[in-house]
């Protein structure tokens, strides 16, 4: 039979094994959480950015990166929570391409190839006087968003967005041929306050025939074949040349691929509605949302189906 003293003693020495062992579990746990631990690997992270001007490339922290991305891509006058919304979704998309260019040199191109990326110093040359106001507010609503990115399926998620919707987004797979689950179409009515939200181009009809390359006539005979269900033109024919809306919008430098030709004895007038993609997070649409009080989580949820958003 096992005596008292050595009864006690055996349990002092299970009690100190057993502290031995929880001990720097407790600590991890207390005093060094998940979001602490990533905290600091986000904070050292860097994005290599492909300068198109200079042919350098430059490392720059991923919150810097996202400062000069909004900068870049969205009005400063615009709200802050457009602004907040736009942060998430430019933080998300570098996270993409980060992963993916990890094996090459740079990580992203500094304009519309990527995002178009605008250092301090450019920033200071061209807002002036503003400058101080200005990236406060851009700072303002990057660092209130510190490390929030969009995720799908604990992915994260490719956020493309553009400028100013017709009335509705795209469909990924009506662009981009890819179907992607959270790059559906979505109304988006508040886009007419967008400067660019109806345009026209006027053109004579012996230009228009030659940047497209189809045969001259005096009368345009055009048919539009496929149009995606929000009304964009994916393909058109015109005089029998068969081409895609893309071309045509790009060839004719229109703003979108939503547009109607008409034509007037000799000249032709393309209205167009709309500037960019399509797919994704409308800006204009942002902007809109904000101005009725929405928050930044509200637009990026509208924008992106089923999407949440979470930290580093």
């Amino acid at each position: 039979m096992i005596s008292k003293e050595m009864s006690t003693l055996i349990k002092k020495i299970l009690l100190f094994s057993c502290l031995i062992v929880l001990i720097p579990f407790i600590i991890v746990t207390i005093f060094i959480r998940d979001d602490d631990i990533t905290f600091n690997f986000s904070q050292n992270s860097t994005v290599r950015v492909y300068r198109e001007s200079t042919q350098d490339i430059d490392i720059v922290p991923i919150e810097e990166y996202v400062i000069g991305v909004v900068a870049g891509e969205m009005p400063i006058d615009f709200e802050l929570e457009a602004l907040k919304a736009q942060a998430v979704a430019a933080r998300s998309y570098v996270m993409i391409q980060m992963e993916r260019n990890i094996n090459n040199n740079y990580d992203v191109v500094d304009n519309v190839t990527n995002q178009v990326y605008l250092d301090s110093n450019y920033l200071m040359s061209v807002w002036k006087e503003s400058y101080t106001n200005n990236i406060s507010k851009i700072k303002l609503a990057v660092l209130s968003t510190k490390g929030e990115y969009i995720s799908y399926n604990g992915k994260v998620a490719e956020a493309l967005f553009f400028s100013t919707s017709p009335g509705y987004t795209e469909n990924s797979e009506d662009v981009f041929e890819n179907e992607v689950s959270y790059l559906r179409s979505v109304e988006s009515p508040w886009d007419k306050i967008s400067p660019v939200y109806s345009t026209s181009t006027t053109l004579s009809l012996n230009d228009f025939c030659n940047k497209l390359g189809i045969d001259y006539s005096d009368i345009l005979n055009i048919q539009v074949i496929d149009k995606t269900n929000t009304g964009r033109v994916k393909r058109i024919k015109i005089n029998n040349r068969e081409m895609t809306g893309n071309f045509v919008s790009l060839t004719l430098a229109l703003k979108s691929t939503f547009f109607e030709i008409v034509q007037e004895n000799n000249k032709i007038i393309i209205n167009n509605k709309g500037y960019g993609h399509g797919v994704g997070m409308s800006q204009y649409g942002a902007q809109g949302m904000a101005l009725e009080g929405y928050n930044y989580k509200d637009i990026l949820k509208h924008y992106y189906t089923g999407i949440e958003i979470k930290n580093f």
